[in-house]
Protein backbone atom coordinates (compact mmCIF):
# COMPACT_ATOMS: atom_id res chain seq x y z
CA UNK A 1 0.00 0.00 0.00
CA UNK A 2 1.56 3.16 -1.02
CA UNK A 3 1.71 5.78 1.71
CA UNK A 4 -0.80 8.12 -0.14
CA UNK A 5 -3.29 5.83 1.00
CA UNK A 6 -2.40 4.49 4.20
CA UNK A 7 -2.62 8.34 5.30
CA UNK A 8 -6.10 8.95 4.28
CA UNK A 9 -6.66 5.56 5.35
CA UNK A 10 -5.67 6.21 8.90
CA UNK A 11 -7.37 9.76 8.60
CA UNK A 12 -10.61 8.64 8.16
CA UNK A 13 -9.92 6.47 11.14
CA UNK A 14 -8.95 9.10 13.37
CA UNK A 15 -11.72 11.34 12.79
CA UNK A 16 -13.95 8.48 13.09
CA UNK A 17 -12.51 7.10 16.43
CA UNK A 18 -12.15 10.89 17.72
CA UNK A 19 -16.25 11.72 17.15
CA UNK A 20 -17.33 7.94 18.63
CA UNK A 21 -15.59 9.23 21.75
CA UNK A 22 -16.82 12.46 21.91
CA UNK A 23 -20.71 11.33 21.22
CA UNK A 24 -20.26 8.50 23.19
CA UNK A 25 -18.81 10.90 26.42
CA UNK A 26 -15.80 8.71 26.79
CA UNK A 27 -13.77 11.75 28.11
CA UNK A 28 -15.66 11.54 31.39
CA UNK A 29 -13.45 8.50 32.43
CA UNK A 30 -9.99 9.57 33.28
CA UNK A 31 -8.12 7.14 32.12
CA UNK A 32 -9.70 7.95 28.26
CA UNK A 33 -9.17 12.08 28.93
CA UNK A 34 -5.57 11.62 30.86
CA UNK A 35 -4.38 8.36 28.93
CA UNK A 36 -5.83 8.47 25.82
CA UNK A 37 -6.40 11.34 23.92
CA UNK A 38 -4.44 13.99 26.34
CA UNK A 39 -1.99 10.98 26.66
CA UNK A 40 -1.40 8.66 23.64
CA UNK A 41 -3.00 11.00 21.27
CA UNK A 42 -1.23 13.87 22.22
CA UNK A 43 2.31 12.38 22.26
CA UNK A 44 1.76 10.83 19.19
CA UNK A 45 0.72 14.06 17.47
CA UNK A 46 2.69 16.45 19.13
CA UNK A 47 6.22 14.27 18.41
CA UNK A 48 5.16 13.48 14.46
CA UNK A 49 4.91 17.39 14.34
CA UNK A 50 7.89 18.29 16.34
CA UNK A 51 9.87 16.32 13.40
CA UNK A 52 8.59 18.24 10.92
CA UNK A 53 9.39 21.35 12.42
CA UNK A 54 12.67 20.50 13.31
CA UNK A 55 13.66 19.83 9.73
CA UNK A 56 11.85 23.11 8.31
CA UNK A 57 15.00 25.23 8.75
CA UNK A 58 17.40 23.12 7.70
CA UNK A 59 15.12 22.08 4.10
CA UNK A 60 13.96 25.41 3.71
CA UNK A 61 17.69 27.01 4.19
CA UNK A 62 19.33 24.70 2.23
CA UNK A 63 17.20 24.02 -0.22
CA UNK A 64 16.74 27.27 -1.29
CA UNK A 65 20.34 27.82 -1.87
CA UNK A 66 20.42 25.10 -4.00
CA UNK A 67 17.70 26.30 -6.00
CA UNK A 68 19.30 29.95 -6.35
CA UNK A 69 22.47 28.47 -6.91
CA UNK A 70 21.03 26.01 -9.72
CA UNK A 71 19.12 29.40 -11.58
CA UNK A 72 23.23 30.81 -11.69
CA UNK A 73 21.63 34.19 -13.15
CA UNK A 74 20.59 37.15 -11.01
CA UNK A 75 17.92 37.45 -13.85
CA UNK A 76 16.37 34.11 -13.52
CA UNK A 77 15.94 34.79 -10.02
CA UNK A 78 14.04 38.37 -10.05
CA UNK A 79 11.81 36.73 -13.24
CA UNK A 80 10.81 33.29 -11.00
CA UNK A 81 10.27 35.91 -7.81
CA UNK A 82 8.20 38.51 -9.53
CA UNK A 83 5.49 36.06 -11.37
CA UNK A 84 5.58 33.80 -8.13
CA UNK A 85 4.67 37.26 -5.83
CA UNK A 86 1.95 38.21 -8.86
CA UNK A 87 0.41 34.95 -8.84
CA UNK A 88 0.11 34.53 -4.84
CA UNK A 89 -0.92 37.79 -4.66
CA UNK A 90 -3.73 37.35 -7.26
CA UNK A 91 -4.95 34.22 -5.82
CA UNK A 92 -5.36 35.97 -2.60
CA UNK A 93 -7.42 38.78 -3.87
CA UNK A 94 -9.38 35.86 -5.23
CA UNK A 95 -10.50 34.39 -1.87
CA UNK A 96 -10.84 37.73 -0.45
CA UNK A 97 -13.07 39.07 -2.85
CA UNK A 98 -15.21 36.00 -2.76
CA UNK A 99 -15.58 35.59 0.72
CA UNK A 100 -16.46 39.30 1.65
CA UNK A 101 -19.04 39.23 -1.14
CA UNK A 102 -20.85 35.26 -0.04
CA UNK A 103 -20.89 36.26 3.57
CA UNK A 104 -22.35 39.83 2.63
CA UNK A 105 -24.91 38.55 0.32
CA UNK A 106 -25.75 35.56 3.17
CA UNK A 107 -26.04 38.04 5.57
CA UNK A 108 -23.62 36.07 7.97
CA UNK A 109 -24.02 37.16 11.30
CA UNK A 110 -26.97 39.16 11.14
CA UNK A 111 -29.22 38.63 14.25
CA UNK A 112 -26.39 36.87 16.23
CA UNK A 113 -25.56 37.92 20.48
CA UNK A 114 -22.31 37.71 21.80
CA UNK A 115 -22.00 37.93 25.96
CA UNK A 116 -21.41 41.12 27.15
CA UNK A 117 -18.68 39.87 29.57
CA UNK A 118 -16.32 38.24 26.48
CA UNK A 119 -12.55 39.03 27.29
CA UNK A 120 -9.91 38.00 24.96
CA UNK A 121 -6.23 39.22 24.91
CA UNK A 122 -4.84 38.55 21.67
CA UNK A 123 -1.28 38.91 20.97
CA UNK A 124 0.28 41.99 19.28
CA UNK A 125 0.46 40.78 15.65
CA UNK A 126 3.93 42.76 13.43
CA UNK A 127 2.36 45.69 11.52
CA UNK A 128 3.23 45.95 7.69
CA UNK A 129 6.37 48.27 8.15
CA UNK A 130 8.16 45.46 10.97
CA UNK A 131 7.20 42.64 8.31
CA UNK A 132 9.18 44.37 5.51
CA UNK A 133 11.98 45.38 7.78
CA UNK A 134 12.04 42.23 9.33
CA UNK A 135 13.35 40.71 5.86
CA UNK A 136 16.86 41.54 6.35
CA UNK A 137 17.73 39.83 9.76
CA UNK A 138 20.43 41.53 12.01
CA UNK A 139 21.17 38.18 13.19
CA UNK A 140 20.35 35.08 11.36
CA UNK A 141 21.60 32.26 13.51
CA UNK A 142 18.50 34.23 15.35
CA UNK A 143 16.34 34.30 13.22
CA UNK A 144 16.90 31.13 12.32
CA UNK A 145 15.54 29.77 15.78
CA UNK A 146 12.72 32.10 15.66
CA UNK A 147 11.56 30.28 12.40
CA UNK A 148 11.64 34.09 10.67
CA UNK A 149 11.13 32.30 7.04
CA UNK A 150 11.02 36.35 5.42
CA UNK A 151 14.92 36.38 6.94
CA UNK A 152 15.77 32.92 6.35
CA UNK A 153 14.68 33.02 2.59
CA UNK A 154 16.58 36.67 2.46
CA UNK A 155 20.12 35.39 3.69
CA UNK A 156 19.73 31.82 1.75
CA UNK A 157 19.71 33.89 -1.48
CA UNK A 158 22.30 36.52 -0.86
CA UNK A 159 24.59 33.64 0.31
CA UNK A 160 23.89 31.76 -2.55
CA UNK A 161 24.28 34.66 -4.86
CA UNK A 162 27.67 35.47 -3.21
CA UNK A 163 28.99 31.52 -3.59
CA UNK A 164 28.00 32.26 -7.27
CA UNK A 165 30.23 34.98 -7.58
CA UNK A 166 33.27 33.36 -5.33
CA UNK A 167 34.73 31.17 -7.98
CA UNK A 168 36.18 28.18 -6.41
CA UNK A 169 35.43 28.66 -2.72
CA UNK A 170 31.83 28.93 -3.99
CA UNK A 171 31.68 25.80 -5.86
CA UNK A 172 33.04 23.92 -3.20
CA UNK A 173 30.40 25.81 -0.95
CA UNK A 174 27.92 24.72 -3.04
CA UNK A 175 28.92 21.19 -3.49
CA UNK A 176 28.49 20.79 0.35
CA UNK A 177 24.66 22.08 0.39
CA UNK A 178 24.00 20.03 -2.60
CA UNK A 179 25.18 16.56 -0.40
CA UNK A 180 23.90 18.29 2.19
CA UNK A 181 20.22 18.73 0.76
CA UNK A 182 20.36 14.92 -0.55
CA UNK A 183 21.35 14.17 2.98
CA UNK A 184 17.83 16.43 4.28
CA UNK A 185 15.56 14.69 1.59
CA UNK A 186 16.11 10.86 2.69
CA UNK A 187 15.51 12.57 6.26
CA UNK A 188 12.14 13.42 4.89
CA UNK A 189 11.38 10.13 3.65
CA UNK A 190 12.38 8.64 6.54
CA UNK A 191 10.20 10.48 8.92
CA UNK A 192 7.06 10.08 6.54
CA UNK A 193 7.34 6.50 6.98
CA UNK A 194 5.56 7.21 10.40
CA UNK A 195 2.96 9.53 9.21
CA UNK A 196 -0.32 7.58 9.04
CA UNK A 197 0.06 6.91 13.03
CA UNK A 198 0.43 10.79 13.62
CA UNK A 199 -2.21 11.84 11.66
CA UNK A 200 -5.03 9.31 13.07
CA UNK A 201 -3.81 10.52 17.08
CA UNK A 202 -3.77 14.18 15.43
CA UNK A 203 -7.45 14.05 14.04
CA UNK A 204 -8.46 11.48 16.63
CA UNK A 205 -7.33 14.01 19.44
CA UNK A 206 -9.10 17.20 17.65
CA UNK A 207 -12.21 15.56 17.21
CA UNK A 208 -12.48 14.54 20.41
CA UNK A 209 -12.41 17.10 21.73
CA UNK A 210 -14.61 19.60 19.41
CA UNK A 211 -18.10 18.37 19.90
CA UNK A 212 -21.35 18.83 17.66
CA UNK A 213 -22.33 21.85 20.07
CA UNK A 214 -19.57 24.27 19.56
CA UNK A 215 -20.07 24.17 15.55
CA UNK A 216 -23.92 24.65 16.32
CA UNK A 217 -23.60 27.60 18.27
CA UNK A 218 -21.71 29.42 15.10
CA UNK A 219 -23.32 27.39 11.98
CA UNK A 220 -23.47 30.05 10.26
CA UNK A 221 -20.13 31.77 10.19
CA UNK A 222 -18.90 27.83 10.29
CA UNK A 223 -20.30 26.74 7.29
CA UNK A 224 -19.62 29.75 4.79
CA UNK A 225 -16.08 29.65 5.93
CA UNK A 226 -15.70 25.70 4.99
CA UNK A 227 -17.60 25.64 2.24
CA UNK A 228 -15.57 28.42 0.40
CA UNK A 229 -12.19 27.16 1.73
CA UNK A 230 -13.50 23.82 0.09
CA UNK A 231 -14.49 26.03 -2.88
CA UNK A 232 -11.49 28.01 -3.31
CA UNK A 233 -9.75 24.48 -3.05
CA UNK A 234 -11.48 22.57 -5.23
CA UNK A 235 -12.55 25.15 -8.07
CA UNK A 236 -10.35 28.33 -8.28
CA UNK A 237 -6.86 26.63 -7.94
CA UNK A 238 -7.89 24.01 -10.66
CA UNK A 239 -9.67 27.05 -12.88
CA UNK A 240 -6.52 29.40 -12.52
CA UNK A 241 -4.30 25.98 -12.92
CA UNK A 242 -5.60 25.56 -16.05
CA UNK A 243 -5.76 29.12 -17.06
CA UNK A 244 -2.21 29.73 -16.55
CA UNK A 245 -1.00 26.67 -17.65
CA UNK A 246 -2.73 24.67 -19.51
CA UNK A 247 -2.32 21.79 -17.13
CA UNK A 248 -4.70 19.27 -16.17
CA UNK A 249 -6.88 20.15 -12.78
CA UNK A 250 -7.53 16.29 -11.73
CA UNK A 251 -4.27 15.30 -11.68
CA UNK A 252 -3.20 18.01 -10.01
CA UNK A 253 -5.50 17.60 -7.19
CA UNK A 254 -5.14 13.50 -7.29
CA UNK A 255 -0.99 14.20 -6.44
CA UNK A 256 -2.27 16.96 -3.89
CA UNK A 257 -3.85 14.42 -1.63
CA UNK A 258 -0.96 13.40 0.75
CA UNK A 259 -0.04 16.85 1.09
CA UNK A 260 -3.11 18.29 1.94
CA UNK A 261 -3.45 15.04 4.77
CA UNK A 262 -0.38 16.18 6.32
CA UNK A 263 -1.45 20.01 6.00
CA UNK A 264 -5.12 18.94 7.99
CA UNK A 265 -3.59 17.22 10.85
CA UNK A 266 -1.14 19.89 11.52
CA UNK A 267 -2.59 23.01 11.21
CA UNK A 268 0.36 24.02 10.05
CA UNK A 269 1.91 25.61 6.66
CA UNK A 270 5.61 25.82 7.84
CA UNK A 271 5.71 22.20 9.41
CA UNK A 272 4.39 20.45 6.12
CA UNK A 273 6.86 22.21 4.18
CA UNK A 274 9.48 19.12 3.74
CA UNK A 275 6.34 17.17 2.62
CA UNK A 276 4.83 20.21 -0.36
CA UNK A 277 8.38 20.83 -1.36
CA UNK A 278 8.50 16.90 -2.15
CA UNK A 279 4.93 17.04 -3.84
CA UNK A 280 5.90 19.74 -6.14
CA UNK A 281 9.28 17.82 -6.96
CA UNK A 282 9.15 14.41 -7.16
CA UNK A 283 4.97 14.20 -8.05
CA UNK A 284 4.51 17.05 -10.38
CA UNK A 285 7.92 17.40 -11.70
CA UNK A 286 9.02 20.97 -11.24
CA UNK A 287 12.68 21.11 -11.11
CA UNK A 288 14.09 21.67 -6.97
CA UNK A 289 15.57 25.18 -8.21
CA UNK A 290 12.09 26.35 -8.54
CA UNK A 291 9.93 24.42 -6.07
CA UNK A 292 13.13 25.27 -3.39
CA UNK A 293 12.10 29.12 -3.54
CA UNK A 294 8.16 29.43 -4.77
CA UNK A 295 7.16 26.89 -1.48
CA UNK A 296 8.91 28.25 1.38
CA UNK A 297 7.68 31.72 0.38
CA UNK A 298 4.45 30.52 -0.45
CA UNK A 299 4.05 28.88 3.64
CA UNK A 300 5.06 32.32 4.06
CA UNK A 301 3.22 34.72 2.35
CA UNK A 302 0.45 33.00 0.52
CA UNK A 303 -2.33 32.40 2.73
CA UNK A 304 -5.48 32.33 0.82
CA UNK A 305 -7.25 30.30 3.60
CA UNK A 306 -6.66 32.40 6.36
CA UNK A 307 -7.89 35.60 4.12
CA UNK A 308 -11.05 33.88 3.50
CA UNK A 309 -11.13 33.04 7.83
CA UNK A 310 -10.66 37.17 7.81
CA UNK A 311 -12.88 38.00 5.29
CA UNK A 312 -16.05 36.29 6.53
CA UNK A 313 -15.49 36.71 10.13
CA UNK A 314 -14.46 40.88 9.88
CA UNK A 315 -18.12 40.50 8.31
CA UNK A 316 -19.53 38.10 10.71
CA UNK A 317 -18.71 40.44 13.18
CA UNK A 318 -19.86 43.78 11.40
CA UNK A 319 -23.35 42.49 11.06
CA UNK A 320 -23.76 41.46 15.05
CA UNK A 321 -22.57 44.74 16.00
CA UNK A 322 -23.25 46.90 13.35
CA UNK A 323 -26.88 48.66 11.56
CA UNK A 324 -26.30 47.41 8.50
CA UNK A 325 -23.02 45.65 8.31
CA UNK A 326 -20.70 46.86 6.14
CA UNK A 327 -20.73 49.73 3.27
CA UNK A 328 -19.34 48.89 0.05
CA UNK A 329 -16.44 51.71 0.71
CA UNK A 330 -15.52 49.50 4.10
CA UNK A 331 -15.42 46.00 2.60
CA UNK A 332 -12.93 47.02 0.05
CA UNK A 333 -10.96 48.16 3.23
CA UNK A 334 -11.31 44.59 4.69
CA UNK A 335 -10.15 43.03 1.23
CA UNK A 336 -7.01 45.59 1.88
CA UNK A 337 -6.31 44.84 5.12
CA UNK A 338 -6.64 41.59 4.98
CA UNK A 339 -4.42 40.49 2.11
CA UNK A 340 -2.04 42.53 4.41
CA UNK A 341 -2.77 40.31 7.26
CA UNK A 342 -2.57 37.57 5.66
CA UNK A 343 0.96 38.34 3.97
CA UNK A 344 1.93 38.95 8.04
CA UNK A 345 0.41 35.46 9.31
CA UNK A 346 2.88 32.55 10.13
CA UNK A 347 2.87 29.50 8.64
CA UNK A 348 1.69 28.32 12.31
CA UNK A 349 -1.67 27.05 13.50
CA UNK A 350 -4.53 29.82 14.56
CA UNK A 351 -1.57 32.24 13.67
CA UNK A 352 -4.68 33.97 11.28
CA UNK A 353 -6.48 34.35 14.65
CA UNK A 354 -3.94 36.54 15.38
CA UNK A 355 -3.55 38.63 12.67
CA UNK A 356 -6.87 39.00 12.16
CA UNK A 357 -7.02 41.74 15.76
CA UNK A 358 -5.28 44.06 13.19
CA UNK A 359 -8.03 43.79 10.24
CA UNK A 360 -11.10 43.99 13.32
CA UNK A 361 -9.07 47.44 14.83
CA UNK A 362 -8.59 48.71 12.12
CA UNK A 363 -12.86 48.82 11.49
CA UNK A 364 -13.33 49.93 14.60
CA UNK A 365 -14.87 46.27 15.51
CA UNK A 366 -14.42 45.16 19.21
CA UNK A 367 -11.46 41.92 19.13
CA UNK A 368 -13.56 40.51 22.25
CA UNK A 369 -15.51 38.64 19.92
CA UNK A 370 -12.73 36.60 18.55
CA UNK A 371 -12.99 34.26 21.32
CA UNK A 372 -16.29 33.17 19.93
CA UNK A 373 -14.64 32.21 16.86
CA UNK A 374 -11.51 30.74 18.52
CA UNK A 375 -14.05 28.19 20.18
CA UNK A 376 -14.93 26.31 16.56
CA UNK A 377 -11.34 27.77 14.85
CA UNK A 378 -9.47 24.41 15.10
CA UNK A 379 -11.60 22.29 12.21
CA UNK A 380 -11.55 25.28 10.10
CA UNK A 381 -7.71 25.87 10.91
CA UNK A 382 -6.82 22.73 9.62
CA UNK A 383 -8.92 23.11 6.55
CA UNK A 384 -7.42 26.85 5.30
CA UNK A 385 -4.06 25.33 6.44
CA UNK A 386 -4.77 22.47 3.69
CA UNK A 387 -6.10 24.87 1.13
CA UNK A 388 -2.61 27.66 1.73
CA UNK A 389 -0.63 24.66 0.58
CA UNK A 390 -2.90 23.55 -2.02
CA UNK A 391 -2.41 26.80 -3.35
CA UNK A 392 1.51 27.30 -2.76
CA UNK A 393 1.71 24.09 -5.18
CA UNK A 394 -0.57 25.48 -8.04
CA UNK A 395 1.09 28.59 -7.96
CA UNK A 396 4.32 26.69 -8.17
CA UNK A 397 3.03 24.68 -10.74
CA UNK A 398 2.31 27.70 -12.89
CA UNK A 399 5.49 29.16 -12.66
CA UNK A 400 7.53 26.51 -12.96
CA UNK A 401 5.15 25.62 -16.38
CA UNK A 402 5.89 29.13 -17.74
CA UNK A 403 9.93 28.94 -16.99
CA UNK A 404 10.17 25.49 -18.88
CA UNK A 405 10.94 24.06 -15.38
CA UNK A 406 8.81 21.07 -15.35
CA UNK A 407 8.38 18.11 -16.13
CA UNK A 408 5.29 17.30 -17.87
CA UNK A 409 6.19 13.59 -18.27
CA UNK A 410 6.52 12.85 -14.18
CA UNK A 411 3.55 15.32 -13.75
CA UNK A 412 1.04 13.14 -15.89
CA UNK A 413 2.61 9.74 -14.59
CA UNK A 414 0.43 8.21 -11.75
CA UNK A 415 2.84 6.26 -9.88
CA UNK A 416 6.00 9.14 -10.06
CA UNK A 417 7.22 10.44 -6.87
CA UNK A 418 4.98 7.58 -4.83
CA UNK A 419 6.84 6.41 -1.65
CA UNK A 420 6.09 2.74 -2.23
CA UNK A 421 7.50 2.78 -5.64
CA UNK A 422 10.87 4.89 -4.83
CA UNK A 423 11.52 2.34 -2.37
CA UNK A 424 10.85 -0.61 -5.20
CA UNK A 425 13.12 1.19 -7.04
CA UNK A 426 16.41 1.31 -4.37
CA UNK A 427 15.85 -2.15 -3.87
CA UNK A 428 16.33 -3.08 -7.86
CA UNK A 429 19.18 -0.73 -7.89
CA UNK A 430 21.12 -2.36 -5.08
CA UNK A 431 20.11 -6.11 -6.53
CA UNK A 432 21.68 -4.63 -9.90
CA UNK A 433 24.98 -3.34 -8.14
CA UNK A 434 25.24 -6.80 -6.12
Amino acid sequence: MTLTKKIIIYMIMGMIIGTLINLTDLMRFAWVNNYVVYGLFEIIGTLFVNALKMMVVPLVFVSLFCGTTALREPRQLGSLGGRTVFMYLLTTGIALVIAVAVASLLGVGEGAVFPSNLEYQAKEGKTLIEVITGIVPQNPVDAMANTEMLAIIFFAIILALSALKAGQAGERIITFFQDFNEVIMKMVLLIMQVAPYAVFALLAKVFAELGIEAIKSLAGYFFTVLALLIFHGLVVYPIILKLFSGLSPLVFLKKMRSAVAFAFGTSSSNATIPVTLRTVTERMGVERSVGSFTIPFGATINMDGTAIMQGVATVFIANAYLDGGLTLLQMGTVIIMATVASIGSAGVPSAGIVMLQAVLVQMGLPTDALVIILSIDRLLDMTRTAVNITGDCAVTCIVAKSQGRMSQAIYYDPDSGDVKQDQQSEDVKMVQEN
